[in-house]
């Protein structure tokens, strides 16, 4: 119509000629009047839409759920780190909003291995984009500071079920901040652990690591630094202690197939070799059944042998040192010195058809020849030297040790009704817990009173702070490792927890079949409820805090923990309690439970002697732990002092475990078997009912399970170790305790300042993880280990912690 006078079809009268000229004014009007509006639409399209294109034919992963600066920072931070071998796998973030300014900056510096899309998991359409369908895994990220864990687990569960229904054989690894949440993924039809999908249950895991402490305390901070991929870097300028400690950081778990010259020896020759000729140390191994089942990781087996091509779980500073496990061959490398000369020999195929003969345990690298420890241990227990562990020597008279019978107060509630020789039900149904029926939480509530008249001693308290409306944290979770069937009952450490029994009820469900647990209505911070408890004669206390952090200030979410740990350090004690003998036959010598008051070790004299360790909600609130330290404010949660010292724990160090457990996944299965006491998928089934842990017969089978190694700690003070804290190294150390005990020493916790020969106010330890071997050892150094299960007590028990 606009084509006047030119073209075939044009107005011939004056009348359309005019309205012609008026319709080509008023369009050209309206059509310049839409050209921003245009040019707005295509200005505004994302640029984070589109589609995923593999041009480069890697593998690549979908992340997903809180996805922030923060978190992806350190997502990435792990996960393409330098001591990563191959990591050839590009990393897709699928999420609803688009980046801020930050966020685009960390996008642009790694644009060669990251790519951001926005979208939303629960669209198939935003799926295809991401390419979900070819992904080697989706990983879905919590948000560990949400006011409500409920919501955020529920709202990532719907993730994974999206996640599932639109390609049910991708593998998928979330993260859960409740432990009951687990139970619904369980729900999800194509959701299979044996085929890669797995579950990191931050609560789970973070009281399992504080748990772990109170039996060796420390190893939470061993542990988390081991799943973390971190490069260490001493200095001449840093004290002894921090660059000690800073080499243990640097260690990382690996997994490498063992050498056919390990088929055929037991698992204590394998790391007694690894250890002493490689400079590896062998931790677990993987054990496939005979009858075709799904393999299973065994931590510091004994009496097996190793069969060919067995898959070994390892300590090492990187990946390519562990490949000498792979390489190494006894004709080509027994007599190299020098481990970095270990490389793959010419005859590792003939080595394969022969096969190979067990090596001989290695002792010419062994500064000093062994002694007898055994020999040693009966002569110092016939001149009456006292046992001891965690640096405390224990008084109980000898009758009770061999009885193997604790004559405390309410430490031992079970006492009056509960016989734990007779029962016909000790252990839970699969047999890797201890159980008791269940108890009313009316007949484990003491008041202040009851508890001062009580001797608690080599007991762990725990301080928790909670509103009758609070999250339950799951407090099974840090109770039920402790509970674990490879220690004896005698054993179990009395758990003691200080709060609000409002809140306490509502979690006193997962608790009530869990033996030697006692409840003080009362505050953490109350000095009069701390001394009632004998905070000072503890073996650890934990601060722990349910309460939700406030949106105003997200910084003060750790107030009450931290006063808490203040108020004690700055308590002073009696440095004696208990004044009535064993004997004494007077009517008001015995407790409220009726069990005779007995007088026990001297406790600490000062409060910040009393072996602790606090959650914290924020890492920057680490500095407010510890006022004599320099940490600057800006430093890294696993290079302050109370971190290094294991006496802080934080959420955050679990973030790393995602990129852990997609480059191996037993890793994960291994961390969880030594952190949670023995929590199986066959457990989880049984939690997910909601009816609690059920009580079963002991048969030959559910006996066999107690039969696993677990974490402890033994001084080098005292006791048959004591020869090797003068001046011994720590390879004759390691060799000795494998040899003689069965004992894996995996690190040291060494007292902050070594010129010390007493534990004073001013002590403090740190970890070293596995140290090297011609690390010089002190007397006042603790070791910590990975103990065998005894079936009968032995005349030296290293699980005794009474000090």
């Amino acid at each position: 119509m606009s084509t006047v006078g030119y073209g075939d079809v044009s107005c011939q009268t004056v009348l359309g000629k005019m309205f012609l000229i008026l319709f080509i004014l008023v369009g050209l009007a309206l059509f310049a009047s839409s050209i921003p509006e245009i040019i707005d639409l295509i200005g505004t399209r994302s640029k984070y839409g589109g589609c995923y294109k593999n041009e480069r034919g890697r593998r690549h992963i979908v992340v997903c759920g809180h996805i922030t600066y923060e978190s992806v920072s350190h997502f990435l931070k792990d996960f393409l780190h330098e001591d990563r071998e191959d990591v050839d796998v590009e990393v897709v973030f699928l999420h609803r909003a688009e980046p801020d300014l930050e966020f685009e900056g960390l996008l642009k510096r790694q644009h060669t291995r990251v790519k951001y899309f926005q979208g939303s998991l629960m669209n198939a359409m935003d799926l295809e984009r991401a390419k979900v369908h070819e992904a080697d895994a989706c990983l879905v990220l919590a948000n560990k500071y949400c006011p409500d864990p409920d919501a955020e687990d529920a709202a990532n569960i719907m993730r994974v079920i999206s996640i599932k229904n639109y390609s049910d054989d991708i593998r998928v690894i979330i993260q859960l901040m409740q432990y009951h949440n687990k139970a619904y993924l369980l729900n999800i039809p194509s959701w299979d652990w044996k085929q890669g999908d797995d579950v990191i249950c931050l609560a789970e895991l973070k009281l399992g690591f504080i748990a772990q402490s109170c039996l060796a305390p420390g190893f939470s901070t061993m542990m988390a630094n081991l799943f973390a991929m971190r490069s260490f870097k001493t200095s001449p300028d840093m004290a002894a202690w921090q660059n000690d400690y800073l080499q243990g950081t640097g260690c990382e778990m690996y997994t490498e197939t063992l050498s056919p010259t390990f088929t055929g020896m037991t698992f204590s020759q394998a790391s007694e070799l690894c250890f002493v000729k490689l400079k590896l140390l062998l931790l677990a191994i993987e054990v496939k059944p005979e009858d075709g089942g799904d393999p299973k990781i065994s931590i510091n087996p004994r009496r097996s042998k190793l069969p060919t091509n067995t898959v070994g779980f390892f300590i090492a500073q990187s990946a390519e040192e562990v490949k000498r496990a792979w390489f190494y061959c006894k004709a080509c490398h027994e007599d190299v010195k020098d481990e970095n000369l270990i490389k793959k020999c010419k005859c590792k195929h003939l080595a394969n058809k022969t096969g190979a003969t067990p090596a001989t345990p290695f002792s010419a690298a062994l500064s000093k020849p062994l002694l007898n420890i055994k020999n040693s241990v009966m002569a110092k227990e016939e001149n009456g030297s006292k046992p001891v562990m965690n640096g405390r020597p224990t008084n109980k008279p000898a009758d009770q040790q061999k009885n193997g019978k604790m004559e405390v107060g309410i430490a031992d509630d079970q006492a009056k009704d509960f016989d734990f020789a007779k029962t016909e039900m000790k252990y839970d149904s699969t047999g890797m817990f201890h159980w008791t029926p269940a108890r009313s939480i009316e007949d484990c509530i003491l008041d202040r009173n009851q508890a001062a008249m009580t001797v608690l001693n080599g007991h762990v308290v725990v301080c928790l702070f909670a509103d009758p409306d609070s999250p339950l944290i799951g407090l099974r979770n840090l109770v039920m490792p402790l509970r674990a069937s490879n220690f004896h009952y005698h054993e179990l450490k009395h758990v003691v927890i200080v709060g609000a029994v409002d809140y306490i009820r509502r979690e006193w469900k997962t608790l009530q079949n869990l033996p030697k647990i006692s409840v003080l209505n009362g505050s953490p911070l109350s000095r009069a409820d701390l001394r009632a408890v004998n905070v000072n004669l503890c073996d650890m206390c934990v601060i722990l805090s349910a309460k939700v952090p406030s949106n105003d200030d997200p910084t003060l979410a750790d107030k009450e923990a931290i006063l808490a740990s203040l108020n004690i350090k700055a308590m002073t004690f009696d440095d004696t309690i208990g004044v009535l003998n064993q004997s004494s036959n007077a009517p008001d010598a015995m407790s409220p439970l009726g069990s005779p008051i007995v007088l026990h070790r001297k406790g600490s004299v000062y409060g910040s002697n009393v072996p602790m360790i606090t959650e914290l909600v924020n890492d920057s609130n680490v500095q407010f732990l510890d006022q004599d330290d320099d940490d600057d404010p800006d430093t890294e949660l696993y290079l302050t002092q109370p971190f290094a010292c294991g006496t802080a724990f934080a959420v955050s160090v679990l973030d790393s475990l995602m990129s852990t457990t997609y480059f191996n996944q037993n890793a994960l299965t291994l961390i969880r078997s030594l952190i949670t006491g023995g929590a199986t998928p066959e457990l989880e089934i049984i939690l997910a009912e909601g009816a609690g842990l059920r009580g079963g017969y002991s048969t030959p089978d559910t006996l066999s399970h107690r039969d696993r190694c677990r974490v402890g700690q033994i001084s080098l003070s005292d006791g048959p170790l004591a020869t090797f804290g003068e001046g011994r190294k720590y390879q004759d150390l390691f060799v000795a305790s494998l040899r003689n005990y069965g004992m894996l020493c995996i690190g040291l916790y060494r007292l902050r300042d070594a010129a010390l020969t007493t534990v004073d106010a001013t002590s403090k330890r740190y970890v070293i993880t596995n140290p090297p071997f011609d690390f010089g050892l002190l007397p006042t150094d603790q070791v910590y280990v990975l103990l065998p299960f005894e079936r009968k007590q032995s005349r030296f028990s290293f699980s005794e912690t009474e000090v």
